[in-house]
């Protein structure tokens, strides 16, 4: 692209007409799409759709997260005049990726929200595109699960995160983005003997038969053995990878929720992230991006680096 056509790029989310390729539109202006991607509805051409759920009514401690996916749009924009560092290929140009907007929903009306979720994913799926999810809170994960799993069967999680989202909950009523983990595990959605957490930090004694990789050995081995570990324990069975921001450290992350101390730091996901290509990655989503306690955009961004990696990781084995 000339120099000329880069200095006259502008919303190019509504006026781009080939959904592959770089943009170079002005990093400060224009419609923030993820990746300045095309805004649409039509996903006949295709292979992976960015989609917003802007729902944080399942906290335990500071809301805000359903301001996750217009934060994460517009610090993406950042990353959009490149290929992805560490990669040798580009996501990007070589697939055609869709910003589908955000799932639409009474935020009156919570106990309907798991279902609305699940339809909304599984509209995308059936349409044979992929789907990678800002959120929101981590209660979004479960239905996002249950539409995968309509789709290719149980499957292994791969989870960062600074709690394992595994304490019991009894009340299937309750929408809990503590508890999303013991919920799909109940209903079959994951299997537990090829899933690992990365990251974990607070205490919960029943693992429910998940490998969990906590952050002081993430600190204390490096992140080759966390990739060689995730690898033999996920091997070649279809995975879906959730992102919990609240992995990395508040000093990474303070736009969170739930903070808690001692977590990754951003090179140690980004190497962990990039070394698990070859995984087979079929979904994705990055949650817990809660603008409001972070001015900075620190969060956002970190958040929009994860997303491009889960893109990254789709793509590698489809190239």
């Amino acid at each position: 692209m000339s120099l000329e056509d880069a200095q006259n790029e502008v919303d190019v989310a509504f006026t781009r007409e080939e959904m592959k390729g770089l943009a170079f539109e002005n990093t400060f202006a224009g419609a923030t799409s993820f990746l300045r991607r095309r805004y649409t509805k039509d996903l006949t051409h295709a292979d992976v759709a960015v989609t917003g759920i802007p729902f944080d009514q399942a906290v335990t401690n500071r809301p805000g997260t359903r301001l996750g996916p217009r934060a994460i749009r517009e610090a993406s924009a950042l990353q959009t005049p490149e290929p992805p560092f560490g990669w040798d290929y580009d996501v990007m140009s070589t697939f055609a990726i869709a910003d589908y907007g955000d799932m639409a929903f009474d935020y009156a009306a919570p106990a309907t929200i798991r279902e609305r979720i699940e339809s909304h994913v599984a509209g995308i799926l059936d349409q044979d595109c992929a789907v990678v999810t800002l959120g929101g809170d981590h209660s979004i994960t479960l239905p996002i699960l249950r539409a995968h799993v309509a789709r290719h069967g149980p499957l292994a999680l791969i989870q960062f995160d600074a709690h394992t989202d595994s304490w019991e909950n009894p009340d299937p009523t309750r929408v809990d983005h503590g508890t999303f983990v013991y919920t799909a595990v109940q209903e079959g959605l994951i299997d537990t003997a090829h899933s690992v957490q990365i990251g974990i930090r607070t205490v919960n004694e029943d693992p429910l038969g998940i490998t969990v990789i906590e952050a002081p050995e993430v600190h204390e081995h490096g992140p080759r053995a966390v990739i060689e570990r995730v690898h033999s324990i996920v091997g070649e069975r279809r995975a879906y990878l959730s992102f919990d921001i609240d992995a990395l450290d508040p000093a990474y992350a303070p736009g969170t929720g739930t903070p808690v101390w001692g977590g990754l730091t951003s090179a140690q996901a980004a190497a962990i992230l990039r070394g698990l290509r070859g995984a087979n990655i079929v979904g994705g989503d990055v949650v817990e991006v809660s603008p409001p306690f972070d001015p900075a955009g620190t969060t956002a961004v970190a958040a929009a680096h994860v997303a491009v990696e889960l893109l990254s990781l789709w793509g590698w084995t489809r190239r």
